[in-house]
C-alpha cells in the first residue's frame, strides 16, 4: 500500500514536470514563430523599398530620351536608392527611404518643369502609375509590420511569458514611425 502511494505521488510529479515543460517549450516556441514573424513583415518592407529602388532606373531611362539632366540630381537619386538597398533596421529604412523620396521629388520635377511633354509620355505615365502602386505596398508593409511587431511586443511583455522572453533574449523590436512632418504630404508636380 505505501509501495502504491509512493507510485501514485511520483506519476502526479511527473505528470505536473512534463506539463511546465510543455508549456515552456510551447511558450518558447511561440516566441521564435512571432519573432520570425516580425523579421519576415521587415523583409517585406524591405522588398516594396527595393522595388521602389529597382523603377528608378527606368524612370532615368525614360527620361534619358528628353532631357541632359542634371548629374547632380541623379547623383542624389542614385546614391539615395543605395541607401534603400543597405537600410538593416527600421530606422535606417525610415531615414533611406525619406532621403529617396526627396531625391526623386526634386529630380521628377525638375524634369517635368524643363520638358512638360515628357508627362505625355506613356512609359513615364506607366512609371507614375507603378511608382504610385509601389508606395501603396510600401504604405500596407509598413502597417503589416507594426501590427506584427505589436503583437510580438505585447506577448513577450505578457506573465508568464515576458519570464521566458527575459530568460531567453527576446527584446521589444521598434515600430515604424512616421518622421516628423509626415504629416504634410509631399507636393509632387507633374506640370
Amino acid at each position: 500500500m505505501k509501495n502504491k502511494k509512493g507510485l501514485i505521488i511520483l506519476g502526479v510529479v511527473i505528470l505536473v514536470v512534463v506539463i511546465l515543460a510543455g508549456s515552456v517549450i510551447g511558450s518558447y516556441n511561440s516566441l521564435v514563430e512571432n519573432e520570425e514573424s516580425v523579421a519576415a513583415a521587415r523583409a517585406d518592407i524591405q522588398t516594396q523599398l527595393q522595388r521602389r529602388a529597382d523603377l528608378i532606373p527606368n524612370f532615368v531611362a525614360t527620361v534619358k530620351g528628353y532631357s541632359d539632366y542634371e548629374k547632380e540630381t541623379y547623383t542624389a537619386v542614385t546614391n539615395a536608392r543605395a541607401a534603400v538597398s543597405a537600410a538593416k533596421s527600421p530606422e535606417q529604412m525610415q531615414a533611406a527611404n525619406e532621403q529617396l523620396d526627396g531625391a526623386i521629388s526634386v529630380w521628377v520635377n525638375a524634369i517635368t518643369e524643363a520638358y512638360p511633354d515628357l508627362k505625355a509620355n506613356q512609359n513615364y505615365i506607366a512609371l507614375q502609375d507603378e511608382l504610385a502602386g509601389t508606395e501603396n505596398r510600401i504604405a500596407q508593409a509598413r502597417i503589416k509590420y507594426n501590427e506584427t511587431a505589436t503583437s510580438f511586443n505585447v506577448s513577450i511583455r505578457k506573465f508568464p511569458t515576458n519570464i521566458l522572453a527575459g530568460m531567453f533574449g527576446f527584446d521589444k523590436v521598434e515600430l515604424f514611425e512616421a518622421a516628423e512632418g509626415s504629416e504634410n504630404a509631399p507636393q509632387v508636380s507633374f506640370n
